[in-house]
């Protein structure tokens, strides 16, 4: 297989850095302000303290006409104008393409047609089964490449008889997140919710403040912290396949997730309790609290399964076949 120069904007930085991690070139566009369109490496570490290699290298746009590029990764809609703008060609027709769906569809949702649905001139790739089934693609040649995360290793202690939660900005989101059904986890359990703009949400769903402490905190600190609680919870109700689940999956948590999008393919019954009743979740997480030696032979089951699905070297393996097949 060949080395392909790969032009991707930096948008999802979980998802980034784990694709970055592969043996190509990576091309990552950078504008003055380092905008949506521009944050190019974003001069930071990612996830667990896995700092880009070389290889992912920032092309200032208004050189982007004259860089060499094999195949181009599309992420959002307006991608195809700017790439066109910047690159000089047009993604699908001009240079090989694909366009990468991370997002469950939003509205009318059996009926939503994917922004690429009329194009057969470039591979649509969903990252989970659930997106691929629930997008309507139309035309568009469909692909499934499942995540893949960086190993953060097995850090699990269940010390704290607390149990995580981590999303973003649950008070915006409410119900896609979930929000309204943490006090019902927080009648019989301590929460702590990791994400960004988390801060006030006790006050918010009037829970006192130690039942339901926030924290906003960088990714290879926030690994350590939820591997000291004895249970991971997930209750977002509309979301891809969050990459947190499978994070604390692979930090040895056992998982009490709802049984809706992509959680019921991600967590086997070994690794936890995925379900769309409420009393049954709510005994699965007192069981976790109460049991911390069945709670940590879970977690470590948990861990099992996300290495084998969700591992690096298959994602990166996957993704190498269907870009040479694309760039030829």
């Amino acid at each position: 297989m060949r080395e392909l120069r790969i032009l991707l904007w930096h948008v999802h930085g979980s998802w980034t850095t784990a694709f970055v991690s592969g043996r190509h070139t990576y091309l990552l566009p950078v504008t003055p302000g380092r905008d949506a369109d521009g944050l190019g490496r974003a001069d930071r570490l990612s996830a667990g303290g896995w700092v880009w290699p070389d290889s992912a290298r920032e092309v200032p746009h208004e050189r982007l006409r004259d860089t060499d590029v094999d195949v181009v990764v599309l992420q959002r809609p307006h991608e195809i104008d700017r790439c066109a703008e910047w690159l000089g060609r047009w993604p699908g027709r001009d240079v090989p393409a694909v366009y990468v769906e991370h997002n469950t569809p939003k509205g009318d949702v059996p009926n939503t047609r994917h922004p690429v649905a009329d194009r057969d001139d470039l591979t649509l790739v969903h990252v989970t089964h659930f997106n691929r089934l629930f997008w309507d693609n139309g035309r568009a040649p469909t692909r499934v490449i499942e995540h893949g995360i960086v190993d953060p290793g097995y850090r699990y202690t269940g010390e704290l008889a607390r149990v995580a939660v981590a999303v973003n900005e649950p008070i915006r989101r409410g119900r896609v997140t979930g929000t309204d059904l943490l006090p019902e986890f927080a009648r019989i359990a301590s929460l702590d919710v990791f994400g960004m703009r988390t801060e006030g949400l006790a006050a918010r769903l009037g829970l006192a403040p130690d039942r339901c402490r926030s924290y906003d905190l960088p990714q290879r600190v926030l690994h350590q912290e939820m591997a000291r609680r004895r249970l991971y919870a997930h209750p977002l109700r509309w979301t891809s396949l969050g990459l947190s689940l499978l994070e604390a999956m692979h930090l040895g948590l056992p998982v009490v997730a709802l049984a809706t999008t992509e959680a019921v393919e991600a967590v086997p019954p070994e690794a936890g309790v995925v379900s769309t009743r409420m009393d049954v979740l709510l005994d699965a997480v007192r069981r976790f609290l109460n049991e911390p030696e069945e709670a940590e032979r879970v977690g470590k089951a948990a861990r099992e399964a996300a290495l084998v699905r969700y591992g690096l070297d298959r994602f990166l393996t996957d993704w190498d076949l269907l870009l040479q097949e694309v760039a030829a």
